[in-house]
């Protein structure tokens, strides 16, 4: 029978467990599914309701008979789609190969730990697939070398913002508007410079969780699915916002030439 001290461990895993899917981008099927499938392989029956922003947990003891329930706030990770992978790997090698608590702790940490992609090289490639969109759009190639520029100061204010913890409406409406004013450039080259505005601002397009929305609707979890459609239909807003103050200062620009 195990000891109140290892339960509370086992509680404290899982709740952690579950918080860090939610919180990187998990769609919540993907989060119930693993956490219970972690829960089973550590001998205790798990029950959740997840909300936008906080889980309720009530978790069982099989053996003890003890219960524990709680309420814990789901932080915002970055979205880590290696992360996710690993995370569900682990949930399965737990169940599968029934390991003890400490050595799914000890490969739970080394997964969290593990570095990012150099984030000079994300700023990169992101420039470059926003480039790539641009000629995908019939874009000239005067047009995508602005619009990798753009790209590559519009992500690297993103960022600087994102880390002083900047509200991320706010984020959105600056970075759509700084890359997008940058973007404009192209009209003094005439090289497309309807297609390098318009593509200078794509990778702010919120795609996760639009299409974790969708995903939670379809499966049933409807308020959680609405709650991030929404919220990513306000991100799309503030795009617009930023790149329609950019289009009014280009039309007032051209009309007092």
């Amino acid at each position: 029978m195990k000891v109140e001290k290892d339960f509370h461990r086992i509680v404290d895993f899982v709740t952690e467990y579950a918080v860090r899917l939610m919180g990187s981008g998990v769609h919540t099927s993907r989060v119930v599914r693993n956490t219970l499938r972690i829960s089973e392989a550590l001998g205790v029956t798990t029950q959740m309701t997840l909300l936008h922003k906080t889980i309720i947990f009530s978790i069982h003891d099989k053996e003890s008979g003890q219960v524990v329930s709680d309420v814990v706030p789901v932080k915002g990770y970055p979205i880590s789609f290696f992360l996710n992978s690993e995370l569900s790997s682990l949930s399965w090698a737990a169940y599968d190969n029934h390991l003890s608590l400490d050595e799914i702790e000890r490969r739970y940490k080394q997964i969290v730990a593990t570095p990012r992609i150099n984030h000079y090289l994300l700023t990169s490639l992101v420039a470059c697939a926003n480039g790539a969109f641009c000629q995908l759009f019939g874009g000239s190639w005067g047009a995508i070398g602005i619009v990798f520029v753009a790209t590559l100061i519009g992500f690297t204010l993103k960022s600087f913002m994102q880390k002083r913890h900047i509200s991320h409406y706010v984020v959105f409406v600056i970075t759509a508007f700084v890359s997008s004013a940058i973007a404009s450039v192209a009209m003094l080259f005439n090289a497309t410079p309807d297609v390098a505005i318009g593509t200078s601002v794509l990778f702010l397009i919120p795609g996760v969780p639009l299409l974790n929305g969708v995903i939670d609707i379809v499966e049933s979890h409807i308020l959680l699915g609405v709650t991030r459609l929404v919220g990513a239909l306000l991100l799309i807003m503030c795009i617009a916002v930023g790149l329609s103050i950019t289009l009014s200062l280009v039309h007032n620009g051209l009309v007092l030439l």
